[in-house]
Formats: structure tokens, sequence, C-alpha cells
């Protein structure tokens, strides 16, 4: 059995990671990570999370910010915002190892109820690289350790899980994570409205639909949407819509066109203009350059 949590994500990994290094796991929201190459520039729109860095390095950049983490660190997501980030420590020798946790608001409200009162936090929806607590790490190898027994996941991941939950709820990510627990905090109301516009981001959306979903006026909730998510509701919907987009041609060898109206655009030339300003060029030549790379490396 794994002596420590560098030990037993390696070795889930290894085991089960798909071609993207990426395996995931049995317990829902559970996800190890594994490159012996950096990585080029990832674009994405996660969940709140926790991700713990073992081995290597990665930078994560949210507006004009870019946090360095490195083996020993956390790094806290607690918002749904788009994030560019790249493993930039990885080697065959040393492969960035990472596992990830997505954090489940009801887990943290439940708790929360049981705590004494924290002090809050000011809202930024990334935070800086912190080192992780041992209690976090002693907790996530024992989560970890529930692998081995595939039989023993169904009936104790849930209390694993909500252990996790507890030692990041008390340790120094507290008080930031917390807010996402608060049923009618602002964070938990913008969340509402981003559910929508994850699941229908394909349509128009007026930002007066959208706030009465938060439960907000929409000069309110314009002000607090783009406060958690450091977007307005539009920006964020365009930057799904390419994530998307990128995502159909590259996986999916979509053409540029097809995956613009698929996405919801209507001119594709406004889509060329905006995915060569998100992503650095335009889609054909990015799509070439991928392929490129590809058969180099083959």
């Amino acid at each position: 059995m794994p002596h420590t949590l560098l030990d037993a994500v390696r070795q889930y990994v290894e085991a089960n990671a798909d071609a993207a290094g990426v395996a995931q796991t049995p317990v829902p929201g559970l996800t190890t990570i594994r490159s012996t190459t950096p990585s080029g520039l990832i674009h994405a729109m996660p969940n709140p999370l926790i991700c713990l860095v073992l081995q290597g390095a990665k930078d994560v950049t949210l507006g004009t910010q870019t946090h360095t983490f490195q083996a020993g660190d956390s790094l806290l997501i607690t918002a749904d915002v788009p994030t560019v980030s790249q493993i930039t420590r990885a080697s065959a020798e040393e492969p960035y190892l990472s596992i990830v946790l997505d954090l489940d608001p009801a887990v943290i409200a439940e708790l929360s109820l049981q705590m004494k009162p924290q002090p809050s936090s000011v809202d930024t929806p990334l935070k800086a690289a912190e080192r992780t607590d041992a209690e976090v790490v002693d907790a996530a190898l024992r989560l970890m350790r529930t692998l081995d027994f595939p039989e023993c996941v169904p009936v104790l991941y849930a209390q694993r899980v909500r252990e996790l939950h507890y030692w990041l709820l008390v340790g120094r990510h507290g008080a930031a994570i917390r807010r996402l627990g608060w049923a009618e905090g602002q964070a938990h109301r913008v969340a509402r409205a981003v559910a929508v516009l994850r699941a229908d981001f394909k349509q128009p959306l007026p930002v007066d639909q959208l706030a009465a979903t938060a439960g907000m006026s929409p000069s309110s909730f314009h002000r607090h949407f783009r406060a958690i998510t450091s977007l307005s509701p539009l920006q964020f919907q365009k930057n799904l819509r390419l994530i998307e987009a990128r995502r159909l041609m590259m996986a999916e060898g979509a053409s540029a066109s097809s995956a613009a109206f698929n996405v919801g655009y209507e001119s594709v030339s406004q889509f060329n203009r905006e995915y060569a300003r998100m992503f650095g060029l335009p889609p054909i030549k990015e799509v070439e350059a991928a392929k490129g790379g590809a058969m180099a490396s083959a």
C-alpha cells in the first residue's frame, strides 16, 4: 500500500491515465493528472476546485494575475472563472503529478453549520500559492487509498470526501471555501446564473433573465458577477463558446465554420477574430499548428 500521497497518485494515474495523462477516479469530482513534458497553454472554465500539486510545477493565470504552483502547494479556485494554465516543470524522470477535487457547496454548507464562525475573506476566485496543510494531505491520502478497494468506494467515499472538505475548511483556505456554502451569499446566487450559462451558452441569454435567476437587480447582478468571475456575463458566455469551439475542432475535427455555428455564432468572421484574440492564432492556423506538433512527436 502506498505510504505517501505522491506514491498513491503516481500509482493510480500510471495505471489509469488516458492519452492526455488524466485519470478520472470512481469518486465523483476526484481526478489525478500526470504529464511527462511541459504543456502548452490550456484554456479552461473549471468548477470551484482544490488542486494539490505533488510533483513538478504549473502556472495559472486569471486576468492579469499569474500564480506559480509547485510541489507541496495548493491551487484553490472558488468560482467558475476562465483560467489559462501551463505545466512548466515536468519530465519522464519526474512527471508533473497532481490531484484535483471539485468542491461541493452542499458539504461545505453542512460542515460550516457545525463549526465555529470564522473570519470572512476578500472574494478573489483564484488564490495565490499556499503550502498544503498536513491534515489535508493526510485526508487526501486516505481518500486515494479507498481506490485500492473498489468494493469499498461506494460505501466509504462520501465520508472521506467530507473529511477532506473539513480539513480544507479549518485550514488556511477555509475562509475562502466557506463562502461557497452560503446559500444566499453573493457567490452562491451568481453560481445559479453561471449554471444557466454553462447549460445554455449557445443561446442568447439576456442579462435581465440571468439576474432574475440570481435573485438580483440587473445592475447588482452585473456588478457581483464581474467581482466574482472577473468577467461580464457576455464575456463569460463568449469564453464558454470559444473553449467549446476549440474542443470541437481539436478533439472532433470540426471545421472552423461548423464549430462557430455549433456554439452559437452567426458570423464566422466574428468568430475568427474573437478566437484569435483569446487563443493567439486564428482557428485554422491553430489547428494546423496542433496537427504539425502531433506529427513531429509521433
